[in-house]
C-alpha cells in the first residue's frame, strides 16, 4: 500500500464568515461548529486512516503562521507547515506540498499518495470519508486525479458541480465539471442523479501531479519548483524562496489541471459533508430551540423564529423577527437575511474599499507570545490589555511616536527598560518614555495581564523597531 500522505489547506480569509472570521483570524483558525477549530477537526478526522504518514503538511499564509502552529501543537500532531508568501490560490499551493513531499525520498518519496483537504470543511461520518480515501487509492496509485463528489442533498446554487455516472465505493471518470448553475438548473441536476457537489478534496500521487501541472500549467510548476529549490527552514516552518514564488499566476487546481487532464476520476462522498462557506450553513450545522432559533452567548430571542442569534460581548436580544443572521463581536454587529448570507462578501468589499480594519483584525488580536485587546482608542491615547502567556516573550523594541506606561494586573512580570531589568508585580507600574528599549517576559506559571496606556501623535501597530525577537520578527514592524 502507498503511503498517504496528508496536506491540508489552511489559508484564505472567510469573507462570508464576517464579523467573526477576518483576515488576521479566519475561519479555518475558528472553533466555528464545537470546541476545536476547523483546522484541528480536519486534522483529527485523518486518525485511523490506514496507510497515513505519520506527519501532515499544512500550507498556509505567513500571517497565521504562529497561530497555525499554536493549533497543531495542542493536537499533538507531527506537521511540517509551508508558509506561502502570499495567496496563489490552490494549484500552487498544493504544488508546494507535493514538491516537498517529493523531496522527502526517505518516507516514500514519489510514491506518496497525497490526500489534499480544505481545513474549512465538516464531515459528520469519518468512517465513510475514510471508505472513500481507500476506494480512490488504488486508481490513485496508477495516476489517476482523484476528487470527492458530494452526492447532493439540496439543489444548492453556491457549489460548482461534477458530472459522472455513480458507482458507490468505486473511483470514475468524470464526464464535465460544470459552473455554479441558476435554481432550475440545481434541481435538474438533482433529480437527474449524475452530478455531485465539488468538494475541493483531492487525492494523487505526488509525482503525477507535478508531471500534470508541468503540462497544463508550466509557469505555475516553474514558479514553485524554482520557490521550493530556495525554501529555508524558519523555527518550525519552511519559507518557500518568496520572489519565485510571487512569479506564480494564481489559479485553482480546477481549472489549471482537473478540467484539462484525461486522468481525472471521481469517487461518490455521501458523510455529511458540509463546506462552511456561510452563515446559513453555520446555523444548519447548529441544534436549534423550538422556535428554530440558534442562540450563542448572552442572547434572548421572543416570538422569533429560524435566526442565528451570536453574542460575543455583550446581551443581544431579538423581537418578531425571522430568518436572520445577528452576529456581535466587540467591535461590530452585522445583521443580515439568513437567505442571503452568501452577500456579506459584498459587504465586506465595501468595507475594505473604505479601508475600514475591521476586515482585518478583531479588536483583540493574537501574537506569538499572547494577545492584546484594544480596550480603547481615541485621539492621542489608546488603552490595551495584554495578556503574556507562560514563558513567552515580547520582543525587544522602540517606538518613535508614543510613550507607554504599564500597570500588571496579574501575575508578575520581567521588565526591561533600556539596561535595567526588573519584575513588577500586582498594582505595580512603570513608565517607558517615548524612544526607550524595552520589553516584557513571563518567567512563570500563570499568564500576566498588563493594563497598557499609550500617548503619542501616531499609535499604529507599525510604529516599531524589534532588535531581537524570539519568533524570527526581528527587523520587521507587524
Amino acid at each position: 500500500m502507498a503511503r498517504i500522505q496528508a496536506v491540508i489547506l489552511a489559508g484564505g480569509s472567510g469573507t462570508r464568515l464576517w464579523p467573526v472570521s477576518r483576515f488576521m483570524y479566519p475561519k479555518q483558525l475558528l472553533p466555528l461548529v464545537d470546541s476545536q477549530t476547523m483546522l484541528q477537526a480536519t486534522v483529527q478526522r485523518l486518525t485511523g486512516l490506514p496507510g497515513l504518514a505519520e506527519d501532515r503538511i499544512v500550507v498556509c499564509s505567513e500571517a497565521h503562521r504562529f497561530l497555525v502552529g499554536e493549533q497543531l501543537s495542542q493536537s499533538h500532531q507531527q506537521t511540517r507547515i509551508l508558509l506561502e508568501p502570499e495567496g496563489r490560490n490552490t494549484a500552487p499551493a498544493i504544488a508546494l506540498a507535493a514538491l516537498s513531499a517529493l523531496a522527502d525520498g526517505g518516507a516514500g518519496g514519489d510514491s506518496a499518495v497525497l490526500l489534499v483537504l480544505p481545513a474549512d470543511h465538516v464531515i459528520a461520518d469519518t468512517g465513510r470519508f475514510h471508505d472513500a480515501v481507500r476506494a480512490g487509492l488504488e486508481a490513485a496509485e496508477d495516476g489517476a486525479l482523484i476528487t470527492f463528489g458530494i452526492v447532493p442533498s439540496e439543489p444548492h446554487t453556491g457549489y460548482g458541480y461534477i458530472e459522472a455516472e455513480s458507482q458507490e465505493q468505486l473511483a470514475v471518470p468524470i464526464r464535465s465539471f460544470v459552473e455554479k448553475p441558476d435554481a432550475d438548473t440545481a434541481q435538474a441536476y438533482l433529480d437527474g442523479g449524475r452530478h455531485f457537489w465539488n468538494s475541493g478534496m483531492f487525492m494523487f500521487r505526488a509525482d503525477r501531479y507535478i508531471e500534470e501541472l508541468t503540462e497544463h500549467a508550466p509557469d505555475i510548476a516553474a514558479a514553485c519548483e524554482a520557490a521550493m529549490s530556495g525554501a529555508r527552514a524558519d523555527q518550525d516552518f519552511l519559507r518557500p524562496e518568496e520572489a519565485a514564488f510571487l512569479a506564480s499566476p494564481s489559479d485553482s487546481i480546477d481549472y489549471a489541471i482537473m478540467e484539462k487532464t484525461s486522468r481525472a476520476m471521481m469517487v461518490p462522498l455521501d458523510a455529511g459533508w458540509t463546506d462552511v462557506g456561510s452563515w446559513d450553513a453555520v446555523y444548519k450545522l447548529l441544534q436549534a430551540d423550538g422556535d428554530g432559533n440558534v442562540r450563542q452567548g448572552d442572547t434572548l430571542t421572543y416570538d422569533s423564529r429560524n435566526n442565528l442569534v451570536s453574542s460575543e460581548s455583550r446581551l443581544v436580544t431579538a423581537v418578531g423577527v425571522e430568518d436572520l443572521v445577528i452576529i456581535e463581536t466587540k467591535d461590530a454587529v452585522l445583521v443580515a437575511d439568513r437567505n442571503r448570507s452568501q452577500d456579506v462578501k459584498q459587504l465586506v468589499d465595501a468595507l475594505n474599499r473604505d479601508e475600514r480594519p475591521e476586515t482585518s483584525l478583531h479588536r483583540k488580536v493574537f501574537r506569538p507570545w499572547g494577545s492584546f485587546d484594544s480596550l480603547e482608542n481615541k485621539d492621542g491615547f489608546q488603552v490595551k490589555r495584554l495578556v503574556v502567556n507562560p514563558g513567552a516573550v515580547l520582543s525587544l523594541q522602540l517606538h518613535h511616536h508614543r510613550a507607554e506606561h504599564w500597570v500588571v494586573v496579574r501575575g508578575t512580570a520581567r521588565i526591561t527598560l533600556d539596561d535595567d531589568e526588573f519584575d513588577l508585580g500586582v498594582n505595580e507600574s512603570v513608565h517607558v518614555p517615548l524612544g526607550a528599549k524595552h520589553r516584557i517576559a513571563n518567567a512563570g506559571e500563570e499568564p500576566v495581564h498588563i493594563i497598557e496606556v499609550q500617548c503619542g501623535d501616531y499609535l499604529g501597530e507599525d510604529d516599531i523597531v524589534r532588535f531581537e525577537d524570539n519568533y524570527g520578527r526581528e527587523g520587521t514592524n507587524t
